[in-house]
């Protein structure tokens, strides 16, 4: 463990991202404390300019809403709904390219058929179509953003499988008697980690950009505030109050940033050929 972290910090970009990273989850966290109120509340009067009063200090929406509140609280959901959709998205995807990799043949033409459609259909349109047909909702959000994600995933482990069916071990486990779902479970997938880890921080990132276009397109769930919400309420004025989609923005290209860059870092420390080559 040592090792790895020592192998992460060699990497700034990626500590650089941790910390903005830490700094976003402590803001949700603390979202209830530092702003008691709801975010929907209209605390004063609208179209206040940031850094002007210091009770509201990154200015109000159009509807007289505490633009900081809103931020704070919309952290915790568009990271939730990051999260959740990556986690579904792993679990739909892992099965499909483990068995697609370790038993080959039809089954593996079929599972990858089956993933080429979802591959063949653009993600976002697949995304929108999804959410406009079974209503916006979190729920359906984190649905839709699972079901245009998994394919890759599903690629990925097909090729980590098909390289790990051949190693020594897992031909010694088949020798032992052991089942394909044992083999596969306990002797193939613990060495898939590393690929995968690396790849659902990524995802956690792609999700959120694509909750927040949903948003942004009035596709969000209206009863929670979210980073893309409030850049769509913003759309209509910003000209008047650049401000309003500004911030919301802001914190969403830092996040994904973020992740992005504990995702490199988490590939340099991961992959063994990568961490011999900085020694």
């Amino acid at each position: 463990m040592k090792d790895f972290w020592k192998r992460f910090a060699r990497n700034k970009g990626a500590v650089i991202g941790l910390v903005i990273l830490v700094a976003v989850i402590a803001l949700s966290a603390a979202a209830p404390f530092l702003f008691p109120k709801s975010p929907w509340a209209m605390v004063q009067r609208p179209f206040i300019p940031p850094f002007t009063m210091d009770k509201f200090l990154l200015g109000t929406d159009p509807m007289g809403r505490d633009l900081a509140s809103g931020l704070a609280h919309g952290a915790s959901v568009s990271l939730l709904v990051g999260l959740v959709s990556t986690v579904v998205s792993l679990l739909i995807g892992i099965p499909i390219g483990a068995l697609a990799g370790y038993f080959g043949g039809w089954v593996d033409d079929v599972l990858m058929r089956f993933t080429e459609f979802f591959q063949s259909v653009p993600s976002f349109a697949l995304a929108v179509v999804l959410v406009a047909i079974f209503q916006p909702s979190i729920t359906s959000i984190v649905i839709a953003i699972a079901i245009v994600s998994w394919p890759p995933v599903a690629r990925l482990l097909r090729g980590e499988v098909m390289s790990l069916k051949s190693r020594e071990f897992v031909e010694a486990a088949v020798l032992s008697g052991q089942t394909h779902a044992t083999i596969i479970w306990r002797q193939i997938l613990p060495n898939t980690l590393s690929p995968i880890i690396v790849l659902a921080s990524m995802m956690v990132a792609a999700a959120i950009l694509i909750e927040s276009s949903l948003s942004f397109l009035g596709l969000g769930d209206r009863n929670v505030m979210s980073w893309g919400y409030i850049i769509g309420a913003g759309r209509t004025v910003i000209r008047q109050a650049w401000w309003v989609s500004f911030f919301p923005g802001a914190a969403i290209l830092l996040t994904v940033l973020a992740l992005n860059l504990i995702g490199e870092g988490l590939n340099d420390a991961l992959n063994p050929r990568l961490s011999r080559r900085g020694k």
